[in-house]
């Protein structure tokens, strides 16, 4: 009788082979097949079969106990699933290997030393379960993985332990709430040949921003050492975001990069019985990014590859979800794993939930922030665990509603995490376990906090809040908020297009999935206050300020950048290229920043730099420092970020707008001035708006129009400086109308001038979407496009379509 086969080669399992070698191994063979002639390193191996699975059960007679456990488990008892779950566990790992499985296994294993010319190789053992990673039920960190495994001794016991993980109380857990047929789901086990990441560094990749779903993104989390520490959430990874169109154009299209808190990392143990161990991390090596940026490019080229390649087979988009590693011996990346990414490839993006606070004072109300996971907010009494243990102990009883508060989620912790209003974790980063689980869940996590469970005491009633960016903030008590749902298939379709003011770079992802044709106003000066938060001249000149604590406070900011000036162009050019990326190949158009000067002079080391006026609003701000001599330096830093998102990144959609521009020969200084730092109008299509918001705009429009390429109307400070009165006065404050017919007359005057000369012409403010009659009034003139803020959306729409049917009935 032919020997049965229990054990495959992994270049020679494919994707049809699920039911044979789980969805993990499976995956790892197709790539194998098919990818690795696109230059794609997958490490080899060889998979254990389900088959020698269900013989281990078989010849230890385990079927009919493992059913009577499971039987007897109360899933709606935290500690009976405990209980159940290492009966199970223990029942597995006392048992004994059929000789035939275990002399096949050791065969293969000393055949793969061979092949790497090594009578021993150091190896991982990763479980793969029949319904782990399939695209209809992520199963992410349920059975275990050991790695840098060596000798025949301590593989076997690996995968007897890879078996007894079907039955963690988690992967139980799971199982049950989707509804899997326990005994249905079978385990293979994959043994893959180490890549000594210990030596370099490895991580996460998602071909899909894992927060809002924007399909046009890799996201990489990276880390020295193994990668075991990013999954449980025990360092703060770096994060880099490289947007996919530009990459395929061969732009370095790296769009955000984030150094993270790397303080530890796994390694290889010393002695046969310490596989591995944990370190610190050297505090130089912390201030460092993990990867350079070409290896984050060849990363990203990857997923995309391997993401294209099972949309294709699959004949639907299929968002992947990578592990990769770098051998710090052999200086090379490779991929060690690879799933379908499960939540936001089946979320309808046609229906829109906002999330949104009412309390305009929560700012005195805030205790913490983090990184947030998922857009909502959520209210909740705190509930501090450290250990399931502690409601044995303790008498600690976790309850529905709860905010479960710890310093990071084990996988085991699930079947509690499913009861929690939020989770919020001292450590982690967004590919962690804590975040992972909170996002198939449906529940907001913070994490990455910091020291989370020493400010909150058990019992305080807290909000966490992940709708306002990529930044959760936790907050005193309970903070109202909305919840308001949209249908976009129901909105009308309108001519007029409707561009959106964005001003934070965190959200515009998740704008990008509103109704748009681009953004009609990105303003410099969110990123300048929010990312950067220096005055540009004093990152230039505080060596020679004598401004010690300024001093210290900059070197502190700009770790992991070379210098002062490339900290100020490149987090200025990340946060307009997110914009950017996000509506492409929409135009957005970008305002140089337009502080006056009692704002620069709130930036850090500001009051070193800026003066007193008596009027700010009418004093020195807009274009009229970027040729001065006392700013133009800092100005350039401006054009330079601009000029490398354009030219560097490929997001040739963006256009650069000038604001508070007074007079022909002030715009022409701004041109002089742009041209002297390489930003050129009508160089690789760089196309240049006005901002027409004084008078004299209107007035002298014919003269400008021969020098831009559109107006953008700020109706805040036209209506202001057309009526003589101060927008920020009380006093005034019931005079302040845009609907002013002297107001309109501008309007009506711009617009007239702008047809004439053929340069387009739109607008950004709030008065076409707060007054239907002002919208009226705009579509009749032909405006080319009116732009809103994101929460106007759905009402502009409305009353623009309700414009264009009276107009069309004319």
């Amino acid at each position: 009788m032919a020997e049965q086969i229990f054990t495959l080669p992994l270049n020679q399992v494919g994707i049809n082979d699920v039911e044979t070698v789980g969805g993990k191994n499976a995956s790892l063979g197709e790539m194998i097949q098919h990818l690795s002639s696109l230059g794609i390193n997958i490490p080899n191996g060889f998979v254990i079969t389900v088959e020698a699975y269900r013989e281990f059960l078989r010849f230890n007679n385990l079927d009919a106990s493992i059913r009577q456990m499971i039987g007897g488990i109360d899933f709606n008892n935290i500690e009976s699933l405990r209980r159940g779950g290492l009966q199970i566990r223990q029942l597995l790992r006392n048992s004994k290997f059929p000789p035939e499985i275990s002399s096949q296994i050791i065969k293969q294993y000393y055949k793969l030393s061979g092949d790497y010319d090594q009578k021993e190789t150091d190896v991982a053992v990763r479980s793969s379960a029949t319904a782990e990673d399939l695209p209809d039920a992520s199963f992410a960190g349920q059975q275990e993985t050991y790695l840098n495994v060596r000798g025949p001794a301590a593989l076997i016991d690996s995968v007897r332990n890879c078996f007894a993980s079907l039955f963690t109380d988690r992967a139980i857990s799971y199982r049950e709430n989707f509804k899997y047929d326990h005994f249905a789901v079978g385990l293979s086990v994959c043994i893959q040949k180490m890549v000594r990441s210990d030596l370099g560094a490895s991580g996460v990749a998602f071909s899909i921003d894992t927060e809002s779903g924007f399909k046009d993104a890799v996201v990489i989390n990276a880390s020295f050492g193994l990668g075991e520490l990013i999954v449980q959430g025990s360092v703060s990874p770096d994060e880099y975001i490289v947007f996919k169109p530009a990459l395929k154009k061969g732009f370095s299209s790296i769009i955000e990069k984030k150094l993270g808190n790397k303080d530890k990392m796994m390694v290889y143990g010393d002695d046969p019985d310490e596989r591995v161990k944990i370190i610190p991390v050297e505090k130089v090596m912390q201030k460092r990014f993990s990867l350079r940026e070409d290896t984050v490019l060849q990363l990203a080229n990857w997923v995309m590859k391997i993401e294209e390649y099972y949309t294709r087979i699959r004949n639907k988009w299929t968002p992947m979800d990578v592990e990769w590693a770098i051998d710090g011996l052999r200086k090379e990346l490779f991929i060690v794993q690879a799933r379908p990414e499960t939540i936001h490839s089946q979320k309808n993006h046609r229906l829109i939930t906002e999330y949104s606070i009412d309390d305009e004072n929560r700012a005195d109300k805030l205790i913490a922030k983090g990184i947030a996971v998922g857009d909502k907010i959520a209210s909740g009494k705190v509930n501090i665990l450290f250990s399931l243990d502690k409601r044995v102990t303790e008498g600690h009883e976790f309850k529905n509603g709860d905010v479960l508060v710890t310093d990071m989620t084990d996988p085991d912790w699930e079947p509690i995490m499913k009861k929690a209003s939020a989770i919020i974790t001292n450590k982690g980063g967004r590919t962690c376990h804590a975040a992972i689980v909170a996002r198939e869940l449906g529940v907001p996590a913070i994490v990455g906090t910091g020291n989370i469970t020493e400010m909150l005491t058990d019992g305080q009633l807290i909000t966490a809040s992940c709708a306002e960016g990529d930044v959760g903030l936790i907050y005193k008590g309970e903070i109202k908020f909305k919840k308001e749902q949209f249908n976009l298939d129901e909105l009308p379709e309108i001519k007029t297009p409707l561009m959106l003011n964005v001003a934070s770079p965190a959200m515009a992802f998740n704008f990008s999935h509103l109704p748009n044709k681009g953004v009609g106003l990105a303003r410099e000066e969110f990123i300048i206050n929010n990312y950067i938060q220096v005055h540009p001249l004093a990152l230039m000149q505080h060596k020679q300020l004598n401004d010690t604590a300024l001093t210290a406070e900059i070197e502190k900011r700009i770790t992991g950048f070379e210098n002062e000036e490339d900290f100020f162009i490149n987090k200025l050019a990340y946060g307009i290229a997110k914009i950017a990326a996000a509506f492409y190949p929409e135009k957005v158009i970008v305002r140089f920043s337009d502080f006056k000067s009692n704002e620069y002079y709130n930036l850090l080391g500001g009051n070193h730099f800026e003066p007193h006026e008596e009027n700010p609003m009418i004093g020195w701000r807009g274009a009229s420092r970027y040729y001065s001599n006392e700013y133009k330096a800092a100005f350039g830093l401006e054009c330079k970020a601009i000029k490398k998102v354009r030219e560097e990144m490929g997001l040739h959609n963006v256009v650069v707008m000038i604001p508070f521009c007074r007079t022909v020969s002030e715009l022409l200084k701004v041109q002089e001035t742009m041209n002297e730092y390489g930003l050129v109008r009508g160089e690789n299509q760089l196309e240049l708006f006005l901002m027409a918001e004084i008078p004299s705009n209107v007035l002298m429009a014919d003269e400008f129009a021969k020098h831009i390429d559109g107006f953008s109307i700020g109706s805040n400070d036209l209506t202001q400086l057309t009526l003589g009165l101060d927008r920020d006065s009380s006093l005034v404050a019931q005079l302040y109308d845009e609907r002013n017919e002297a107001v309109k007359k501008m309007i009506r005057m711009l617009i007239e001038s702008a047809k004439k000369n053929k340069v387009k012409v739109g607008i950004c403010g709030q008065g076409p979407s707060d007054f239907p009659d002002f919208a009226q009034f705009l579509v009749e003139l032909g405006i080319d496009s009116i732009s809103v803020t994101p929460d106007s959306v759905f009402k502009t729409i409305k009353a623009i379509k309700q414009v264009e049917d009276q107009v069309g009935k004319k």
